[in-house]
């Protein structure tokens, strides 16, 4: 929309993982100037630090989203927080436009007893570990994965498989990945041989994909256990194999384990339905998860029966969703846990549409969907954006630089990126694979400053 015509106006977008460079590719190719601002040293939000890393089909898309750093048009400024560094308004007063997409990164809590001691963890911690993110709490994962044998994980969307069998997977699985050395090192001397995956309601509500669900039978020296009683008929579960495909092909590849006899393999997977944390017990840290049975009505809600029994575990994960922070002065929706908008403009809570501010992705509309699904999120955003500077005059200026500038803080471009790619690349060469992830906020830093 802005292609010919004789004025250049210049958006922000906050946060460099898919839903903000797609909307970069967006403004870009509509002609205008954009600023990429990002938290973290590096881009690619949940590309680099979401995906698990023995998915290297998925984490290949970041090799799209750097073709929209590279364009001329889009400015990467890494190592930039927005509320601490620069406020929303200093950036609504600096750009034309400014799209807010940093994504969904807290987890959601049981809201159980017992969910406080050591040994219970988010299922965001945990990634974060393994992917090698700066903000890490390296000492708290490995103490719990140290002391375990025995793992619950609650939930039974994809994060919940990846987080299965990344601590099951056999070493040769995982060597060829980019996880940090000293990940692949405590994975590889791991105690765990059993862990037992919970779903509140029936196995025809699992949020997994088939491809992802398949992967756990696929490992070697590991069983996956899933025994017939699990998958008893019942309307609410026959009503959904019915009328979805990707239900009906994992309810096959689940009726296929639970005819399986064990192999004897020393790691098991354990795949319980019907099932819930009523309660975590253990003296200081997790010794126990008592579970109760739940029951399942036609509208697909799940109620506790009271009937419980009791799963040795010395590390709890939770992986029962996302949830969005808020930022100063941007309203939000504390129940939705979202910025508040209609359609990618943000709203205050009258309804009435903020000048300039507009929001995709994850913090848009809650942590649904895939990676691809973020790109035309953030295009319909990005149309109505263009729609409401549609001949207005723009503000002219370099964005935020020269107030950055003012207070010392020096941003991290794509040649500072670039360096850090090849300190990667080069620190996996010295182990014989394409890539080591560079974990230390610190180390990236100097990596990028090294140019």
């Amino acid at each position: 929309m802005w292609k010919g015509a004789s004025v250049t106006y210049r958006a922000a977008v906050v946060g460099a993982g898919p839903s903000g460079l797609y909307a970069a590719d967006a403004l870009a190719s509509a002609g205008a100037q954009v600023d990429v601002i990002e938290r973290l040293p590096v881009p690619f939000g949940l590309v680099r630090y979401g995906v698990a890393p023995d998915h290297f089909s998925i984490r290949s898309v970041r090799d799209t989203l750097a073709k929209v750093l590279a364009r001329p048009e889009v400015r990467l400024l890494a190592g930039v927080e927005v509320g601490s560094d620069v406020s929303v308004a200093e950036l609504v007063d600096a750009y034309d436009a400014v799209v807010l997409t940093y994504g969904a990164s807290r987890d959601r809590h049981l809201d159980v007893p017992g969910e406080d001691l050591r040994g219970s963890v988010a299922a965001t911690d945990l990634v974060n570990w393994y992917c090698g993110h700066p903000d890490a709490d390296r000492a708290t994962i490995e103490a719990a994965l140290s002391a375990a044998t025995s793992v619950v994980v609650v939930g039974v969307g994809n994060v919940a498989v990846d987080v299965a069998r990344v601590l099951v997977a056999p070493a040769s699985r995982l060597d060829a990945t980019d996880m940090p050395q000293h990940v692949l090192d405590v994975v590889e001397s791991s105690g765990i041989t059993d862990v037992h995956i919970l779903g509140r309601r029936t196995a025809a509500h699992a949020n997994w994909t088939t491809k992802e669900l398949r992967e756990l039978g696929e490992l070697d020296g590991v069983d996956v256990v899933c025994q017939p009683v699990e998958l008893v008929s019942e309307p609410v579960a026959d009503k959904l194999d019915e009328e979805d495909r990707v239900v009906h092909r994992n309810l096959e590849v689940l009726h296929e384990w639970s005819q399986r006899e064990p192999t004897g393999a020393p790691k098991r997977i354990h795949l319980h339905f019907h099932a819930r944390p009523h309660e975590l017990l253990g003296d200081g840290r997790v010794e126990t998860v008592v579970v109760e049975r739940t029951r399942v009505d036609d509208d697909g809600s799940a109620h506790g029966t009271g009937e419980t029994w009791e799963l040795p575990a010395q590390l709890v994960v939770r992986s029962v969703g996302y949830r969005g922070l808020p930022l100063e002065d941007v309203p939000f929706d504390s129940r939705r846990n979202v910025v508040r908008n209609e359609e990618g403009r943000v709203v205050d809570e009258s309804g009435a549409q903020v000048p300039g501010l507009y929001v995709a992705g994850w913090i848009k509309r809650g942590p649904s969907g895939i990676i691809g699904t973020n790109k035309k999120d953030a295009a319909a955003t990005v149309a109505h954006l263009l729609e409401d500077l549609e001949g207005a005059e723009p503000k002219g200026g370099d964005g935020i630089v020269p107030l950055l500038a003012e207070r010392g803080v020096v941003p991290v471009g794509l040649e500072g990126w670039h360096a850090v790619d090849a300190a990667e690349r080069s620190l996996g060469g010295t182990r014989g694979r394409d890539r080591t992830t560079i974990h230390e906020r610190q180390a990236l830093l100097d990596a990028a400053r090294s140019i």
